[in-house]
């Protein structure tokens, strides 16, 4: 049985489709068959991999309810697969909520899941109907955060929702963790929004912080992973870092592992 982690913020421009598309394929890297799942009209994700659609069999036509498999395609790394999405995504938010809240996890079914070792789910940057779908396919989200002044608000809403979808939806869904990102060392805002946030969520805070890097903001534009685009940059050892101390969460290696 696969894992489901939905990468989740409600506050566009925190590196969320970074996050999801380079721990994917650090995931891939690592050996796991690795589904990414684009879960957000703007088709980031989609694009950031450049992967090619089949027609019209986009990630839409997955939760309308044709085959998932019929829309997954192969992305350039081997291990990693992508469903793709277009802004055509986006009418599924017109939608009544009412009883479409499950639509995503209906779709993905034991069979889809049963093929893959980890499915990330891209998400919508809003608390919209798509938000609430990938939630409760999910059983953990990871949430990363910018390193700004604004950045403990708009987390504090997002834990509240979260609290909210394990009371009435889904009561096993967990946090992964909480994962800052363009962080900069030298300056003394990042520092202090890493304390408060360690105050905060503890052991929930992920110990990697992924810096602000021009090579992370490159990588889209070439149709690569940072691995694939500078494997030796700031960006990508931070991704391989965090990739593996999540897994050592997830209890796919050892803590001595993670440490050599």
């Amino acid at each position: 049985m696969g894992t489901i982690i939905s990468v989740v913020n409600q506050k566009g421009g925190v590196g969320k489709t970074t996050s999801s598309v380079n721990i994917a394929a650090a995931m891939a890297k690592f050996g796991l068959k690795t589904l990414l799942i684009d879960f957000d009209p703007q088709g980031h994700s989609t694009e950031h991999l450049n992967v090619t659609k089949t027609g019209s069999d986009t990630v839409l036509e997955a939760i309308k309810g044709q085959p998932v498999k019929s829309c997954i395609v192969p992305s350039y790394l081997k291990n990693l697969w992508v469903l793709p999405s277009d802004l055509r995504l986006g009418e599924f938010n017109q939608d009544s909520p009412e009883g479409r809240q499950f639509a995503l996890k209906k779709a993905l079914g034991e069979d889809v899941v049963d093929s893959f070792d980890m499915i990330l789910i891209d998400c919508q940057p809003s608390l919209s109907l798509l938000t609430l779908n990938a939630l409760t396919a999910s059983n953990y989200v990871i949430l990363p955060v910018q390193a700004e002044f604004f950045a403990l608000d708009g987390l504090s809403q997002l834990i509240v929702t979260l609290k909210e979808v394990r009371a009435k939806l889904h009561p096993k869904l967990a946090v992964l963790g909480v994962v800052i990102t363009m962080y900069d060392r030298r300056n003394n805002l990042s520092g202090e929004i890493h304390s408060e946030l360690e105050k905060s969520f503890g052991e929930d805070l992920f110990k990697t912080t992924i810096p602000r890097s021009v090579r992370l903001a490159e990588a889209p534009s070439f149709g690569k992973s940072i691995f694939d685009y500078d494997k030796d940059s700031a960006g990508a050892k931070a991704y391989s870092e965090l990739t593996e101390e999540l897994l050592v969460k997830l209890g796919y290696y050892e803590e001595e592992q993670n440490d050599k």
